[in-house]
């Protein structure tokens, strides 16, 4: 089967391609062998948590750019980040929509007691931002260990209680027994009635963030009534549920505007012609099947996603073997400490690509015509500590779409 464009990966880079590709009309695959890093790590678009939250993103991210020409974003460009940002605001319109507070970035609760910068925030956690000015309640779940009420309650000054769940009360539950459990009116009639019974004239109340998962802003709008009074999520350790919402609603739309889906299966060999990639081959015991397309988008990630492999003494690009900047030897990967005030050098290991966002040599070289790079798996940034990863996928994704398809 052929297409105009084949996507090779499913995070947010490869679903903003995707998106970006079949609402300018073409003919789009995208394929990955899971969900990306969504349903695990994301659950806000950090896109530069370094800028204070007294400087609008306007203003701090075009200087930010031109101190770091060689940075991804420094390639897309501030108009295209905001062309990007606005494409993905598209896919969640209210009530389930993301937001900033002044355009800038903003301090919202972890579960982990801890404030974290961060730019579009979902609706059912805007209210958190303003949990030290309100007397607040914390609920937490006997059995849910991803989260502890009275815990985050002591660090954050405010009041935390466990609520035990009749129908399990000595069993583990998960986050996405709790996100099902809570699109059930009966479910929420008990935990409303629980909640109200203990409140102590608090105006805000926070959960984690499993508040359903597919109309988290309907469940969180009956738990207002029922309680009487504000309600935010808070974001928890793995999984994301919010990620959740982010994969399924793009999935969603992406097949609903005719892209197609191949979840759960790999690429086992690519077809390359000189400076051509012709097609994929996808092996799924005992079949092989062949995908051929003009263009191709590689936002396989790194380590994580599996983009990246790494032996005894190199960094590895798995898919092309395009070659990885990276430090010169092992030793240097990481610093002395794990806490170290410095990153990590393993984590700026990335593909290199030219101003359209096709890959590199070392040299500068142009290695493949008709594949673009996107996401995590490019070089010159630090994702982590620059609090930027969805930010670098969303603009990435779309960039490289739109670079590959405007010719």
């Amino acid at each position: 089967m052929h297409f105009d464009l084949i996507v090779i990966g499913m995070g947010l880079s490869g679903l903003m391609a995707a998106k970006t590709a079949v609402e300018m009309g073409k003919k789009v695959l995208i394929i990955g062998k899971g969900l990306g890093t969504l349903p695990i790590l994301s659950n806000t678009i950090d896109v530069l948590g370094v800028l204070p939250e007294t400087i609008r993103m306007k203003e701090g991210l075009p200087q930010w750019i031109e101190d770091h020409p060689e940075h991804p974003y420094g390639k897309v460009g501030f108009e295209k980040i905001e062309k990007a940002l606005s494409s993905f605001n598209s896919f969640f319109p209210p009530p389930y929509s993301f937001q900033s507070r002044n355009e800038a970035n903003s301090l919202i609760p972890t579960g982990a007691g801890t404030l974290r910068p961060t730019y579009l925030i979902p609706s059912t956690m805007m209210k958190g931002i303003t949990l030290k000015e309100k007397k607040t309640l914390v609920i937490g779940f006997r059995g849910y260990k991803d989260f502890y009420a009275r815990r985050f309650a002591d660090l954050f000054k405010c009041r935390g209680i466990t609520l035990s769940l009749p129908e399990t009360p000595e069993a583990e539950i998960t986050a996405t027994a709790l996100a099902r459990w809570m699109e059930q009116p009966s479910f929420r009639e008990v935990i409303g009635t629980e909640v109200k019974k203990q409140m102590k004239g608090e105006a805000l109340i926070g959960f984690p963030a499993v508040l359903g998962m597919n109309d988290p802003m309907g469940v969180r709008r009956d738990l207002e009534k029922r309680t009487g009074a504000s309600i935010f999520e808070i974001p928890v350790l793995p999984p994301s549920i919010p990620g959740m919402r982010v994969f399924n609603r793009f999935k969603a739309r992406l097949i609903q505007k005719g892209a197609d889906f191949l979840l759960g299966h790999s690429v086992s060999k690519t077809i390359l012609r000189g400076k051509r990639c012709e097609g994929i081959e996808v092996l799924h015991p005992p079949v092989v099947n062949a995908y051929s397309a003009d263009r191709f988008v590689l936002a396989t990630g790194r380590f994580m996603g599996g983009g990246l492999k790494a032996d005894p003494e190199k960094i590895h690009e798995s898919l092309f073997g395009l070659p990885v900047l990276q430090p010169p030897s092992r030793q240097e990967w990481f610093q002395e400490t794990f806490f170290s005030d410095q990153p990590h050098l393993i984590h700026q290991a990335g593909i290199l690509i030219d101003s359209s966002f096709r890959p590199l040599d070392e040299k500068g070289k142009l290695l493949l015509e008709n594949v673009w790079g996107a996401g995590t798996i490019l070089a010159h940034h630090h994702c982590i500590d620059e609090k930027s990863r969805e930010g670098i996928e969303v603009a990435t994704g779309y960039a490289a779409a739109r670079n590959a398809l405007e010719g």
